[in-house]
């Protein structure tokens, strides 16, 4: 028999949440601001036609793979891209790319600095790892509760939660990619007079770049991971498909869906690695 007093840990946090939920002002700024760029990127994808947003991919890809030319994922992006028009699926497939590249966006935004800061203090370091470890093991349904108590339904309670979960690598990746600069260019540097600021930007962020590119992959990856998730608050997409078709019992059209969500993310995953890999060589042939 347990005589130990239960500690109130739940009615702390309802306690705690009813306590931000008096900054009803902020809450609804933030809002307007994540909806603004939510329409911002879905008025621009409804604007393209579908042929030309298809051309924009396909070249993009062949322009950062061009010296390997890697035909087999250009055909492979062009026979995606028409299956999910095929699959009448296009204009989920737009708003299921609004809200990744809308929570890549801030995750990036925010955690690049937050990774900067940590790979200069180690205090910082040591407070935000087991914050970052809350974020990254904390179970993704959880932070629906609280994007809804404090947002609403709808996309922007799901970029939201898709910030918090996807965030963390960009962050840890940012630290590493600092902390990894050697230590005899950071003397040199410092040797030739360079402010803190220009130690930054000249010497630890160029070099910390690839280290960085890993982390905002990452973050793009989990962030698409997130959109079923999402759709159970109102989040529209592709995972609003799969969701649905859960309820529904019906596996063709889950499967359909789901076939959508790999294209896309094989896509931008293909992508943002190709952008990495442009920016590593252009670094090397810099240094030639």
């Amino acid at each position: 028999m347990n005589n130990i007093p239960q500690l109130p840990v739940s009615s702390w946090i309802d306690k705690f949440v009813d306590w931000l939920a008096s900054f009803e002002g902020f809450f609804n700024a933030v809002t307007n601001f994540i909806g603004g760029i939510i329409n911002g990127f879905q008025w621009i994808f409804d604007l393209l036609p579908i042929w030309l947003f298809m051309l924009l991919v396909v070249g993009c890809t062949y322009w950062l793979n061009r010296k390997t030319k890697h035909w087999t994922l250009i055909g492979f992006e062009i026979v995606g891209l028409l299956y999910i028009w095929n699959q009448g699926f296009w204009r989920d497939m737009t708003q299921t790319l609004t809200l990744v590249l809308t929570s890549s966006l801030i995750a990036l935004v925010i955690g690049v600095p937050l990774g900067i800061w940590m790979g200069k203090s180690k205090v910082f370091e040591t407070i935000n790892k087991p914050i970052l470890d809350f974020m990254q093991t904390m179970p993704a349904f959880v932070y629906l509760i609280p994007a809804v108590a404090f947002f609403g339904i709808g996309m922007v309670p799901g970029v939201i939660a898709s910030v918090i979960f996807a965030m963390p690598p960009t962050i840890r990746m940012t630290n590493l990619g600092i902390r990894q600069v050697p230590a005899d260019l950071i003397e040199a540097a410092d040797s030739y007079g360079s402010t803190s600021w220009q130690k930054l930007f000249k010497v630890q962020l160029p070099l910390a770049k690839s280290t960085l590119m890993a982390g905002v992959n990452q973050s793009m990856m989990l962030s698409l991971s997130m959109v079923v998730i999402a759709s159970m608050i109102g989040a529209m997409g592709l995972g609003n498909k799969v969701y649905f078709a859960v309820g529904r019992n019906d596996a063709g059209g889950g499967f359909a869906a789901g076939l959508a969500i790999v294209i896309l993310a094989i896509i931008l995953d293909r992508i943002t690695q190709a952008i990495n890999r442009s920016k590593i060589l252009s670094h090397r042939r810099g240094f030639i």
